[in-house]
């Protein structure tokens, strides 16, 4: 076996293993530009064609295969209820202090564990906040801008 064959060989079993050992698809489009050089490699001992042949294959793939592949991988995702939340208004029922990490808010008729968005920010109890954003179990929130009654 030729030593270009060798290493396009060894380059398509690493690039698997790669693969096999990664969640996403990361290294299958130069695998399979590693496997059509290597073919190649059979018939020609011109490296620069090979090295070419890499390029062109895995570009390929990764122009024609990914979005497909990501449209099956990863379907449309759907919103949650906890989607909802954000940019609600809800009611400090313990003080959210993040220095203490306490707090917890009523949003929407639920409880949720609750920090500021800003760290050194207290708020007390029965004050009117704002959902900015989740962050695992807890809603990061910040006061309510207070609204002038009308007359």
């Amino acid at each position: 076996m030729p030593i270009p064959s060798i290493c396009w060989l060894v380059a398509l079993v690493l690039l698997l293993v790669l693969e096999a050992v990664t969640v996403g698809l990361v290294s299958i489009w130069f695998a399979a530009g590693a496997l059509c050089a290597l073919i190649l490699s059979f018939f020609t001992g011109n490296i620069w064609i090979q090295f070419a042949a890499f390029l062109i294959v895995s570009f390929l793939c990764l122009l024609v295969v990914r979005p497909l592949a990501r449209r099956f991988a990863d379907p449309h995702r759907v919103a949650t209820n906890a989607d909802r939340a954000i940019g609600s208004e809800g009611i400090v029922t313990q003080e959210i202090n993040n220095l203490r990490a306490q707090g917890q808010v009523t949003v929407n008729g639920a409880p949720w564990t609750a920090r500021s968005v800003e760290d050194s920010l207290v708020i007390p109890a029965g004050t009117k906040v704002t959902v900015v954003r989740i962050e695992g179990v807890k809603v990061m929130v910040s006061p309510a801008p207070c609204v002038a009654a009308q007359k």
